[in-house]
């Protein structure tokens, strides 16, 4: 079973400096029919003026996966982590036990990004951080291991039963994904669009993937995708 969450559906703030969209209920949004889906929380796509973001604010027992679209993000936490993730990076915040953290757009350009939270196995675990690049060739055409518990092929560690995969597609370009039975996608499309098993998705949209062994991801225009393999 498939089931879309188109993108005019989700939550919508525009505070002047932060547009958000919210798949997932999250801060003032609230949707009982959407809280999460499995281990999957929270699915905001934000765009933030240069300059602007959020001074040091605590989180706890999440998994915090930052992929960024358009612009580069300045990340510190109170782990004595700093850096800068730009397009064809990812980084993973373990928050665990609590940690403090803070973002800001580090460019001259508006900083556009997913920011998504996973569930952990457990709570309480030591807090941690990662950040690494994926080259944009490593997932042209196919769909790239980027985060998963084990951290195999070179993919960031989640610690949690989850797998994140990331796609670009140019028109024609197809893949095909296999799940184990019993377990669970999530497929978000970032940019473009793009049909899953020959149902259209547009940019924003999502889909809820249960009770399917075969995946096929195609595009005609062009598309890049999030694929999320879950418990």
């Amino acid at each position: 079973m498939i089931t879309i969450r188109r993108s005019a559906e989700r939550g919508h703030f525009n505070h002047g400096w932060l547009d958000s969209h919210h798949t997932f209920s999250f801060a003032d949004y609230y949707d009982p029919a959407h809280m999460s889906f499995r281990s999957l929380r929270v699915m905001n796509e934000d765009v933030f003026e240069p300059g602007r973001g959020f001074g040091m604010h605590p989180h706890r027992d999440m998994e915090i996966v930052t992929y960024v679209m358009s612009g580069a993000v300045e990340h510190k936490d109170s782990m004595g982590n700093s850096g800068v993730i730009r397009p064809g990076e990812l980084q993973r915040m373990s928050a665990g036990t609590g940690v403090m953290h803070s973002e800001f757009a580090a460019s001259e350009e508006p900083l556009h990004l997913y920011q998504i939270w996973i569930l952990p196995e457990r709570n309480g675990i030591e807090p941690g951080y990662e950040q690494r690049a994926f080259p944009i060739e490593e997932q042209q055409g196919r769909l790239r291991l980027t985060a998963s518990r084990d951290g195999r092929e070179g993919s960031l560690t989640i610690h949690t039963d989850a797998s994140i995969y990331a796609g670009t597609f140019a028109a024609g370009e197809t893949a095909s994904f296999a799940l184990a039975p019993g377990r669970h996608a999530w497929l978000q499309v970032a940019r473009g669009s793009a049909t899953l098993n020959g149902q259209p998705l547009e940019t924003g949209d999502g889909a809820a993937i249960s009770g399917e062994t075969d995946l096929g991801i195609a595009s005609e225009r062009g598309a890049e995708v999030l694929l999320f393999d879950l418990a």
